[in-house]
């Protein structure tokens, strides 16, 4: 995959794949940390403001001197900040909690910067006020990073311009809006836009753009100026012309130098560290390999030498197997031979008795005939 194909999510670091398309400003676009064009937008700004350098949020340099305050940020994108810098995420329905219509008195004139992202059009009327508060609470030098939905043009498309007491209700499961004006008068709004997530999220208004910067300016702010630029190293590529990310600032911020060269010179030290780190972790990798390569030469050796003595025991084994068989086959033909010399043997015993008895009869025949011949000569001899 080339380079092109990828970017640097400056959220967390990450190395993300370019999707084929506009990746659009609400689409998660980061597999790491689901980070969207918007907020990687916002980061680049306040990277900008604060070192005057695009720097993903994990090379931030640590400068705890530099105050901000978030308005329901991601988790994501507030832990980073708030291991960087004195950074705090608020909230409108938990602690710690923030009602940017009605600061706290403590808040006033305290952070160099504010990030506000898709909440100024939750933000009841009259929402000129919470921009003059949003003014208010930054230092002479500070700024305000700023998104919200917009469309491109003038004027604000307020959806209840004379709320005063209002309270949702369902009746029949169908959620309406009812106030009661300044004047006394009651109103019923139906259709109404929640933007989701948790809080007060029903929109209140639809701004556009000379009207953000027309409200900016009277609040207090010194410049306004809309982030038109493409990012493509950190994946901001704007596929709309409208609702891009807003830098709004008191006064020209003063970078604290001091805190950020004290910042460069811990992290070259740190780099100076882990470099002579690396030396020894590569020292080590190298002796490893060595003693490795060495042990793997001997086993290759020993492994040799029993494939070696394995073939002569299987050639042994074959020799031997073969003699057993040769033995066998001589056994066999012993055996054999032996039953053909025992049945003979046996045949010629029945022969010499066969014999013994004729020899037995012969012999009978010639004593009857003896004794018949002497009897005879005995006549003739008249002895008898």
């Amino acid at each position: 995959m080339s380079e092109s194909d990828q970017f640097v999510c400056n959220v967390c670091g990450s190395l993300c794949e370019r999707t084929a398309g506009p990746a659009g400003r609400e689409n998660a676009s980061c597999a790491t940390c689901n980070s969207t064009v918007r907020l990687r937008g916002l980061v680049a700004l306040l990277s900008e403001e604060l070192f005057g350098v695009g720097l993903a949020l994990p090379d931030f340099p640590t400068v705890k001197g530099v105050r901000g305050i978030g308005m329901s940020d991601p988790p994501a994108l507030a832990a980073a900040l708030a291991q960087k810098l004195d950074y705090t995420n608020t909230f409108y329905h938990q602690p710690p909690a923030l009602d940017i219509t009605r600061p706290s008195e403590l808040d006033l004139g305290r952070y160099d910067f504010i990030v506000s992202s898709e909440v100024m059009e939750h933000v009841p009327a009259p929402v000129e006020q919470a921009f003059a508060n949003l003014c208010r609470m930054l230092k002479p030098d500070g700024f305000l990073l700023l998104t919200v939905p917009y469309r491109l043009g003038s004027g604000v498309d307020e959806h209840f311009p004379e709320l005063h007491e209002y309270a949702l209700a369902s009746p029949g499961g169908r959620t309406v809006l009812v106030n009661r004006r300044r004047d006394g008068d009651i109103e019923v709004f139906e259709n109404l836009c929640f933007h989701g997530g948790h809080g007060s999220t029903m929109e209140m208004r639809v701004f556009s753009e000379d009207s953000l910067k027309q409200m900016l300016t009277s609040a207090g702010f010194a410049e306004v100026r809309i982030a038109t630029e493409d990012l493509p190293e950190f994946g901001v590529e704007h596929a709309e012309t409208w609702s891009l990310p807003i830098i709004a600032r008191k006064g020209r911020y003063a970078r604290p130098a001091a805190e950020i060269a004290l910042a460069y010179r811990d992290a070259c030290r740190q780099a100076s560290a882990l470099d002579r780190e690396l030396k020894t972790l590569r020292g080590d990798y190298d002796r490893y390999i060595a003693h490795h390569t060495e042990s793997q030469a001997g086993l290759e050796r020993q492994l040799v030498e029993r494939a070696e003595w394995v073939r002569k025991v299987e050639h042994d084994f074959e020799e031997r197997s073969q003699w057993a068989a040769s033995l066998e086959k001589e056994k066999n033909e012993a055996l054999s031979e032996l039953r053909r010399i025992q049945t003979s043997e046996s045949e010629a015993w029945q022969k010499v008795a066969a014999l013994e008895r004729e020899l037995g009869e012969v012999r009978a025949v010639l004593t009857r005939l003896h004794t018949r011949l002497w009897t005879r000569v005995g006549r003739k001899a008249r002895l008898l």
